[in-house]
């Protein structure tokens, strides 16, 4: 009965280590976003009305 606590306490304290590891390597990750002059997916008219306003 003991042995079957023990192993599920080292399996729960694996499981949020884990997550708690994850989760700080998501919020240091760096996102960069592209300016509009150099995003090929907006066709040439769509960024001179941008350029306009």
């Amino acid at each position: 009965m003991y042995t079957v606590f023990v192993i599920s306490v080292v399996i729960i304290i694996i499981v949020l280590l884990l997550a708690v590891i994850t989760t700080s390597k998501a919020y240091s990750y760096k996102h960069t976003v592209d300016s509009l002059e150099d995003n090929p997916y907006l066709n040439e008219e769509d960024t001179e009305d941008a350029q306009k306003q």
